[in-house]
């Protein structure tokens, strides 16, 4: 099975360096893709030396922020046209524990996607005000409750993908490029098997956070772009969503 670990990033010199070498510890088979926006801290120029010395490690530099959905899109285009059979995808903060992704491959033996979930079976969340927690809460409620939705964390981005499943999505269709990006891909793959993962979710202590409460307000408002369309797919006969 090859797999490959997709990571969005847009100044994050002060973490990669570490976690490259982090994936390659808890998940020693695994390629990994560096899909850069230009950061202008020097990310992808850390990336270059890292690449010198492991050649399963690859750079995509694209030439201005257009958002972590056309970053990820670009990512899970690489994958698939290259063969891989499964993408990982993980923050590049550390907010996800790179020791976690053991798990988060082998639940694909029961689903075609997995999710590094914050809420199943409880909360775990670490360094957030309360405030920033309740309104994540409240926008995957929204989501599951406009798009049909059914998984507890439609908004996490740490996620394990079967190929041939995102094989059937029709990317030119997506048009969220914030993190609103991550349910509108879950809704276009369909009546799918996905699994909930228990994680703790640990806010970055290095760096600024790009998930900040204007990019969740953003995911609960295009829930009602994902209610347009499940009517329109409830009204064509078809499937409802994961």
């Amino acid at each position: 099975m090859r797999i490959l670990t997709v990571l969005v990033t847009y100044n994050e010199a002060s973490n990669i360096e570490r976690l490259i070498p982090a994936i390659r510890q808890h998940l020693p088979t695994s390629s990994i893709l560096v899909v850069d926006d230009s950061s202008p801290d020097g990310t992808a120029d850390i990336v270059r030396t890292l690449q010198a010395s492991d050649a399963r490690i690859e750079l995509m530099s694209r030439p201005a922020k257009r958002g972590y959905g056309a970053a990820a899109i670009a990512g899970m285009r690489y994958g698939i046209r290259n063969g891989f059979d499964v993408i990982v995808t993980l923050d590049a903060d550390f907010s996800h524990d790179p020791a976690d992704l053991p798990r988060l491959v082998d639940a694909l033996s029961r689903a075609e996607v997995s999710i590094g979930s914050r809420y199943i079976g409880g909360i775990r969340v670490l360094n957030w005000e309360v405030r920033r927690l309740l309104l994540s809460l409240a926008a995957n409620r929204c989501v599951r409750l406009l798009s049909g939705l059914t998984s507890v964390d439609c908004t996490s981005g740490f996620r394990a993908y079967r190929v041939d499943a995102l094989k059937k999505v029709a990317f030119d269709r997506i048009s969220s490029t914030g993190y609103a990006f991550l349910p509108e891909l879950l809704f276009a793959m369909g009546r799918i098997r996905v699994e909930e993962v228990p994680i703790c979710y640990t806010e970055r202590r290095v760096g600024q956070s790009k998930m900040g409460n204007r990019v969740i307000v953003e995911a609960m408002l295009r829930s009602w772009v994902l209610l347009y369309r499940r009517v329109g797919r409830w009204l064509r006969g078809g499937t409802p969503s994961a």
